[in-house]
């Protein structure tokens, strides 16, 4: 283990049971392929890349693809699948639980199950289902539930319902687009208002928001002059957490850095879903070329977590 015992926010597992079924259930419609996985494999990536901790969640598709009473059930086997890896190594494992969306009803009950009985670190999201983002009132019931629990919501991009272009898969270019687009789609339905006890991680440095967060806020304001004001609009933006998966460097750190609160940016590998060889680099170039002082990478690899997270802290 190196001196960094980073805690990794944005990493995720591949339950065998659920890698062979989602073939059958849709697929990725992103273009990218189930990695090979296994938890003896995340581990020895973890002692390379010093990293203390992981929270697994499930990416993109998630269980979207299954329907009615088997998708309640998919949810589930994933969430107590994660949770015994938890349970055989608690200062390894978290456990961002996995939702049945775009079951509001069932997502409600697997909050309820997921914090009571598995005791996790929060939920994992998907920028949007079936092309319906999370700003919409349809999730009002899901959002009182994880507001009651003062949640932590890792948002992660989903497909958005367009074509994938030509030899260039979803993850390269729609994803940080789909993360922009839901994160002002939250902000300007106010759910960073409404919902004010939850704390919502934006993956990969939240797309393009920390670049052109001022042209999102005065369009909206041109819009509807009578609504939210700039500044106030910005508080909202500046209110998400980001993590660091495939965003590091110079030219991502600064914007990032000069935008964000910089107790609110956290450590993320995207591992195995980026290649291990991809996680690896982008990690180095966290450490020597995104311009952090010792105080700042100290704080984005595990001291902003463990703020963040009762249990890790």
């Amino acid at each position: 283990m190196s001196e960094h015992e980073r805690i990794d926010v944005h990493t995720h597992l591949v339950p065998p049971f659920w890698g062979e079924a989602l073939a059958q259930h849709g697929g990725d419609p992103s273009g990218w392929t189930v990695p090979q996985w296994t938890p003896d494999d995340h581990l020895k990536f973890m002692d390379a890349n010093g990293i203390t901790t992981s929270v697994l969640s499930l990416t993109a598709p998630s269980v979207a693809g299954w329907e009615g009473a088997a998708r309640r059930e998919m949810a589930r086997r994933v969430n107590d699948y994660t949770g015994e890896l938890v349970r055989e190594r608690p200062d390894r494992f978290g456990n961002f639980a996995t939702l049945p969306l775009p079951d509001v009803e069932g997502a409600v009950a697997e909050v309820d199950y997921a914090f009571d009985q598995l005791r996790v670190d929060g939920v994992v999201l998907l920028s949007n289902y079936e092309g319906v983002y999370l700003g919409d009132d349809r999730y009002a019931p899901l959002w009182e539930a994880l507001d009651r629990r003062q949640a932590v919501v890792f948002i992660h991009p989903g497909h958005p319902l367009l074509p994938v272009l030509p030899e260039v898969p979803g993850p390269m270019v729609d994803y940080p687009f789909d993360t922009t687009r839901n994160a002002v789609h939250m902000v300007v339905h106010g759910i960073t208002e409404r919902y004010p006890n939850v704390r919502i991680i934006l993956s990969h440095a939240g797309g393009f928001v920390p670049y052109a967060a001022l042209r999102f806020c005065q369009i909206q304001t041109a819009l509807k002059p009578a609504g939210p004001t700039e500044d106030e609009l910005l508080a909202r933006f500046r209110s998400f957490y980001w993590d660091t998966a495939l965003s590091s460097g110079e030219y991502v750190f600064g914007a990032l850095t000069r935008f964000a609160d910089p107790t609110r940016i956290l450590y993320g590998s995207d591992f195995p879903y980026a290649p291990l060889p991809v996680a690896t680099h982008f990690t180095e170039i966290l450490d020597t070329r995104s311009g952090l002082t010792a105080e700042q990478s100290r704080a984005i690899d595990s001291e902003n977590a463990r703020a963040l997270f009762t249990r890790l802290g």
